[in-house]
């Protein structure tokens, strides 16, 4: 099996909705405590990158191929999912799992190289990931549990930088120079923000398998209620992610504000308008995908404050 069947396989394009949110908590974390070490030892934060995207890239991988394997009989019964890998025998079982056992070796290297509390807490975003399939298969909330896992990636990345500077006390302390919680509010909104963005994305990506969902006793928000429920939620749900990014602006800086708030805009329109575009779901896609790149552009526009 080539190169170009394991991206396929792994959706090697649906990449585009994570990275910008790992790149977003790596430069929060970045900019949040370059203060907090001497000028010498900044150039290890700036190598964190690099074991931050091999972890993601692990992270990702093994949640795609966990998600082929577990699915393989519910894509086996849905015509648009029928000639997956899996199901057309293009790829072997032994070999999904290999590649699956790959990624997940990336992420642990990764994490490893990291810090301790990255390595410690690797077991989250694999449980995640384990658990997702099976939650269509008993709850229109599978939705929201992807979300979960997709708000891990600005999450992971901002606690491998932090857990760099003040260990475990990342998660559990507060900063010793201030009486605030390390990831409150800033990349706790963040976080729940890119978890409800994915959330409604995946909502209206799911309009497309209704009528198979509803034969095959899987369980998705379009299935479950109606089309003017689902459009009506996905509106109230954008807004809502546009609420959390709105709460979180980093730095106070209108960049990210206007940012969130276009792309609110934009999601809304494609979402309220879906009948007016020819193929709904590439420009749905297209869209919400460009959202976090948007979002990556603004943080990176912002000024950090100057390292004393």
């Amino acid at each position: 099996m080539g190169a170009k069947e394991i991206l396929e396989f792994v959706k090697i394009e649906h990449t585009l909705f994570s990275l910008p949110f790992v790149l977003i908590g790596y430069i929060l974390a970045y900019n949040q405590f370059m203060n907090d070490l001497p000028s010498s030892e900044l150039g290890w934060l700036r190598i964190d990158l690099v074991w931050i995207l091999v972890a993601a890239i692990g992270a990702r991988g093994l949640a795609m191929s966990l998600n082929r394997i577990i699915d393989r009989d519910i894509d086996a019964a849905n015509p648009r999912t029928a000639n997956r890998h899996l199901v057309s025998g293009s790829m072997s079982l032994n070999t999904a799992w290999t590649l699956a056992t790959i990624f997940f070796g990336m992420l642990l290297i990764g994490a490893w190289m990291l810090n301790e509390v990255a390595l410690m807490m690797a077991w989250l975003p694999v449980l995640a990931f384990i658990i997702y399939p099976y939650t269509k298969r008993h709850t229109w909330l599978c939705h929201f549990w992807l979300g979960l896992c997709l708000g891990l990636a600005p999450a992971g990345a901002w606690v491998a930088v932090a857990a760099d500077v003040h260990g475990w006390a990342a998660i559990t302390g507060l900063h010793e120079n201030h009486n605030d919680i390390l990831w409150y509010p800033t990349i706790f909104f963040i976080s729940l923000g890119v978890a409800l963005w994915i959330t409604v994305f995946d909502i209206n990506y799911a309009r497309m398998d209704m009528d198979s969902d509803k034969e095959s006793g899987i369980h998705s928000f379009p299935s479950r209620f109606s089309e003017e429920t689902t459009t009506r939620t996905s509106v109230q749900l954008t807004l809502l992610w546009f609420a959390c990014f709105a709460i979180s602006n980093p730095m106070d800086e209108i960049w990210f504000l206007a940012a969130a708030g276009l792309m609110a805009i934009l999601n809304i329109g494609v979402i309220i308008g879906r009948e007016k575009f020819s193929d709904f779901q590439t420009t749905l896609f297209r869209v919400s995908m460009l959202t976090g790149w948007i979002l990556l552009m603004a943080i990176i526009l912002m000024e950090p404050e100057k390292h004393s």
